[in-house]
């Protein structure tokens, strides 16, 4: 599983957690997921944490064709364990693989029946990126209209990516429980 986050119990990737379907998890945050944290700890799910920027890279790489690049990031810490470092301009780098996907799981607000998506807000983080390093995406979307109903200046992921298409509804915008300290 390749995602910005363990997401959060009984949804999405706490539901796919608790049922054991996901062996390894790379991603850049666990948050609360109490399901994530017993399976780490125990060693059930081997866990890959990537510091943010790396992992948007990697899956862009992984999507361009490029195996692997070199980054500053990491280095020196628990991040560089096991992997091949090399000196450039007098600063170290280390090397990081590209990452691919069998499947992407993508949400837009709006798609065309041909598989162009547009996304709002934080959805052009990760999404637009994942798109094109899976072999199969299947994008959700708010809104579906037909081809020539989206302005093509706005279209991110265009439909070459994108093999599936369904209509959601009903959304709910779970978070991860917030923490608010008293003085």
């Amino acid at each position: 599983m390749i995602s910005n986050n363990a997401g959060i119990d009984a949804e999405g990737i706490g539901i796919l957690l608790a049922a054991g379907q996901i062996k390894k998890m790379i991603a850049t945050y666990v948050g609360e997921n109490s399901i994530f944290e017993a399976q780490a700890r125990s060693g059930q799910l081997e866990t890959e944490l990537v510091p943010q920027g790396t992992f948007a890279e990697r899956i862009r790489a992984g999507g361009a064709g490029i195996p692997a690049f070199f980054t500053p990031a990491g280095v020196a810490t628990v991040v560089a364990e096991g992997k091949e470092s090399r000196e450039f301009d007098g600063r170290t780098y280390l090397m990081e693989r590209g990452l691919k996907a069998d499947f992407a799981l993508v949400k837009a607000y709006r798609g065309d029946r041909w598989g162009n998506l547009v996304y709002r807000k934080s959805a052009r983080n990760f999404n637009p990126v994942m798109a094109t390093a899976a072999r199969t995406t299947i994008a959700e979307v708010e809104e579906l209209v037909e081809p020539g109903g989206l302005d093509p200046e706005c279209i991110v992921t265009p439909a070459i990516y994108v093999k599936r298409m369904i209509v959601g509804g009903a959304y709910k915008k779970p978070i991860e429980r917030r923490t608010v300290r008293q003085a």
